[in-house]
Parts: C-alpha cells; sequence; structure tokens
C-alpha cells in the first residue's frame, strides 16, 4: 500500500498524461454513440407505434365505410329486386302470350302439313294408278309382238328345215356318183399297177441274183471280222448286256403300262368330243335365246332409262324448290329472330332505364317545346326543304317507290308515293326523339360532371397522402416539406379549390 500511494504521489509524465486525454474522449465518444443509439431506437419504436395506430384506424375507418356502402347497397339491391320482379312479370306474361300464339301456328302448320300430305297422297295413287294402267298397256303389246315373232320363228324354221332336207338329198346323190367314179378309176389302176409291179420284180429279181453272188464274197469277210470283233465285244459288255436285260424287261412292263393309258386317254378324247358337240349344240341354242333375251331387256332398259330421267327430272324440279323454300323461310326466321332480339333488347333498355327516372320524368315523360308556334314552323319548313333536297335527287320522272319485296323470291311492287307522305309517317317519331336528345344531353352532362368528380378526388388523395405522411416519420417524409408544420397560420398543405356547384338536372351518386 505504501508503494501505491508513492506511486501515486509521483507526478505524471507528458505521455501518460497524453495517453489519459485520449481515453477520456473514447470514453466520451463512447457515451454519445450510445446516447444517439438510444434516441433512434426510441425513434424507431415510436414510429412503429405510429404506424400501428395509423393502420389500425385506416381498418376502423374501411370497416365504417363498408357497412355505410353496405346498408346503401341493400337498398339499391332491394330496389333493384322489386322492380325485376315487375319486370319478371311482365316478361312471364309476354312468353304466355308467346306460347300461345306459337301453339296455335303450331296447330295451322300441322293442319297445312296434314292437307299437303293427304293431296301428296292422293297425287302419288293417282300416279300408280296412272303406272299400272301404263304397265298393262305395255304388256298386252310386248304379248301381241312375242305371238307375231313366235309366228314368224315357226314359218322361218320350216323353210329352213326343208331345204336342209332338200340339200342333203342332193348331197347324197352327189356322195353316190362320186364313190362309182372312184370305183372304176380305182380298178383301172390297180391293172395298170400289177402289170408295172411284175416287170419290175423280173428285173429286180436278175439284179439280186447277180449282187447275192457278189455280197455272199463280202459278207464272208465280214462275218469273220465281225465274229472277231463281237467276241471282243461280248467279252468287254457282259456287264452292260445284264444291264441293258434287266432295262428292256422293264421297258416292256412300261410299253404295256403306256399302251393301256393310251387306251384310257383315247376312250377320254371320244367323251370329250362327244361332250363338245352337245356343248357346241346347246351353246348355239342357248346363244339364240340369249340373243332374244338380250333384245327384250335392251328395250326394257330404254324404257327404264327414260322413266328414271323423268323421276330425276321431276326430283330435281322438286328438290330446288324444296331448296328455295328453306332457303327463303330460313332467311324470313332470321329477320323475325334478329326483330324479336332487338325489341326485347329495347324493351330490357327501358326496363333499365325507368329506375333512373325522375318524379319529374315519370309525371311528364316529354318535354314541352321551348320555341314559340312561328319558330317551330319555320324550323320545320326548313327541314322539309332540306329533305326535299335530298330526295329529289333519288326520284326518277316525278315519283319514287319503296320496293316490298316478298320473302318467297317474287318480284318487286312499287307503289308511287311522295315525299310529303314518307315524311308524314316518320311524325309520329317526334315524341321519341325528344327523349332521346334529352338523354344525350344529360349523358354529356353527367360525363362532364364525371370528369369534375375524378378531378377533385384526385386531389384530395393528394391531400390525403401529403396528410399521410405528415403525420409518420421516415427518411423520406423527413427529406421533404413537412405539410403539417404551420408557421405564422400558413402551412404547407395546398388549399383545394372551390367546387363547382352541381346542375339542376345532374343526379348525385354515391361515391365508393
Amino acid at each position: 500500500m505504501l508503494k501505491k500511494e508513492k506511486k501515486a504521489k509521483t507526478p505524471l509524465s507528458d505521455e501518460e498524461q497524453l495517453l489519459l486525454f485520449q481515453q477520456k474522449l473514447l470514453a466520451e465518444e463512447e457515451m454519445a454513440k450510445k446516447k444517439e443509439r438510444l434516441l433512434s431506437q426510441f425513434l424507431k419504436d415510436k414510429l412503429a407505434k405510429e404506424e400501428h395506430n395509423s393502420a389500425l384506424n385506416l381498418n376502423k375507418i374501411n370497416t365504417q365505410w363498408r357497412t355505410v356502402l353496405r346498408e346503401v347497397k341493400t337498398r339499391e339491391l332491394l330496389k333493384d329486386i322489386e322492380i325485376l320482379s315487375q319486370t319478371f312479370e311482365r316478361v312471364v306474361d309476354c312468353k304466355d302470350n308467346v306460347i300461345k300464339s306459337l301453339a296455335k301456328d303450331l296447330s295451322e302448320a300441322e293442319e297445312q302439313y296434314a292437307r299437303a300430305l293427304r293431296s301428296h297422297l292422293h297425287n302419288v295413287d293417282q300416279l300408280l294408278a296412272l303406272q299400272r294402267r301404263r304397265l298393262s298397256l305395255l304388256e298386252e303389246s310386248y304379248n301381241l309382238e312375242l305371238e307375231a315373232l313366235t309366228k314368224e320363228f315357226e314359218t322361218e324354221r320350216k323353210t329352213i328345215i326343208d331345204q336342209h332336207e332338200k340339200e342333203i338329198r342332193y348331197l347324197q346323190d352327189i356322195f353316190m356318183a362320186m364313190e362309182q367314179n372312184y370305183l372304176d378309176s380305182e380298178y383301172e389302176s390297180k391293172l395298170e399297177f400289177q402289170s408295172m409291179w411284175n416287170d419290175l420284180k423280173n428285173v429286180n429279181l436278175e439284179e439280186k441274183h447277180f449282187l447275192r453272188l457278189q455280197l455272199e464274197n463280202i459278207v464272208e469277210d465280214l462275218w469273220r471280222k465281225f465274229q472277231d470283233v463281237l467276241k471282243n465285244y461280248t467279252d468287254a459288255t457282259e456287264d452292260r448286256k445284264v444291264a441293258f436285260e434287266t432295262l428292256q424287261v422293264k421297258d416292256e412292263k412300261s410299253s404295256k403300262e403306256i399302251e393301256v393309258q393310251m387306251k384310257k386317254i383315247q376312250k377320254l378324247q371320244d367323251a370329250i368330243t362327244i361332250s363338245k358337240g352337245k356343248i357346241m349344240i346347246h351353246s348355239r341354242e342357248s346363244e339364240d335365246e340369249n340373243r332374244y333375251i338380250r333384245n327384250d331387256k335392251e328395250l326394257v332398259l330404254i324404257q327404264l332409262r327414260k322413266l328414271k330421267a323423268q323421276r330425276t327430272r321431276a326430283r330435281a324440279a322438286s328438290q330446288k324448290n324444296l331448296v328455295k323454300l328453306t332457303l327463303e323461310s330460313n332467311a324470313a326466321l332470321k329477320a323475325l329472330r334478329k326483330i324479336v332480339d332487338k325489341g326485347e333488347k329495347i324493351l330490357k333498355l327501358a326496363e333499365i332505364c325507368r329506375k333512373f327516372e325522375t318524379e319529374e320524368e315519370k309525371v311528364l315523360p316529354f318535354y314541352s317545346s321551348v320555341l314559340t308556334p312561328k319558330e317551330q314552323e319555320g324550323i320545320e319548313e326548313n327541314n322539309l326543304e332540306e329533305l326535299t333536297e335530298e330526295l329529289a335527287k333519288v326520284k326518277a320522272g316525278g315519283w319514287w317507290g319503296i320496293g316490298q319485296h316478298s320473302l318467297m323470291g317474287l318480284d318487286a311492287h312499287f307503289l308511287p308515293v311522295t315525299p310529303l307522305q314518307v315524311i308524314g309517317d316518320y311524325i309520329g317519331m317526334e315524341n321519341f326523339w325528344k327523349r332521346y336528345n334529352k338523354v344525350k344531353l344529360e349523358q354529356l352532362s353527367l360525363q362532364h360532371r364525371r370528369a369534375q368528380l375524378l378531378d377533385i378526388n384526385g386531389r384530395l388523395r393528394g391531400m390525403l397522402k401529403q396528410y399521410l405522411d405528415g403525420i409518420s416519420v421516415s427518411d423520406e417524409v423527413l427529406s421533404q416539406l413537412n405539410p403539417l408544420f404551420i408557421v405564422n397560420h400558413r402551412s404547407n398543405l395546398p388549399q383545394p379549390s372551390s367546387t363547382p356547384t352541381a346542375h339542376p338536372g345532374d343526379k348525385q351518386h354515391p361515391t365508393t
């Protein structure tokens, strides 16, 4: 302890003082950093609390706003349900009327179909009776022609048979005469042959006796040579001789079998020739019969082609008429369907527009004109002059027609009508055009009002964003001007411009 007190009492050097001063500075810096960290943590906690509170308040506002909107929407939906129930009852009544009219049309169409079917069956019965009469007449004519042909055939057959018998007798006479001439000539030729044969026989005997003497000497020499050669040959071909004898026995057997087979083949050929003769006879008879049948068939085919051509022409004409009728009926149905769809669409739009009418429009649907009677007459005269100038370009010869085309593809009939009559037909649409112009004006005013409200809504959104940015704390917000900072009763929040006054005819709609 004494040593420590002595050391503490000793004065410090400059270096030690500098180190001590640096240690103090480091301690102060650490304390400052700790304070900054605590301050930033405090600000972060406060910012998190503010964000949590703002999100909670926004959820509360949204829930309250949704309840209000639900109440408004329920009232609107109840009104829509009432209107829809009325329109549904009206549509159901219209559908019932349409079903009744369709049932009536269906009964009428069934009656027309039954009437057409009866007439068609009557016509078919008449055609069948006519065809039966025609077939009976054709059968009678066919039988008459067949009888005539059979008679003619029998007469020709008798004449041909008589002529054939005459020619056979003539040929037999000729054959007998030729045979007699042949026997005479044969006897004469035999006598001549016998005399010539005796002369030649004597000459040949003399020559033969002379040659025999010469040939005997030659034959004896050749016989000796032949015996020598034969002996050598028999010695050399003993084995072949044995094989030859066996083959000769086989050859005899096979020759006998061949003779037997040849006899069978001969019998079969005879039977084939007999059957061929019969086939030729039958083929000639069948050819004649087929020729007659073929001729009859050609006649029947010609008649059948004529009937088929008549039937195809009648069928093509009926098919053409049916196609034309179906196309025109389909066109008529499409046109009527378009008209019905258009009417239903107009009624639906009228029902939808009726719920947007005001009490004044329900009491007075057509507004009265503001113009004086003189001004209205002047406007009508000007419109009439413009219309007459446009219609004068279309007129031909002082008249112009409106073509009334039928749905069945018939020619158009043109009725002369003056322009004043045509304009007079559209006077009944004046109230419609009044209401249409009124709706068009209200549409334009609502579009203008909608643009104004969108502009105001955009400005209010910007102000709300600035307000939320002012109550929140972040680096981005702190780098900008705070809109809630007020100096001398002046703030950075921009003042909204005065909202335009609503027109009397504008309708107020709830904003969502």
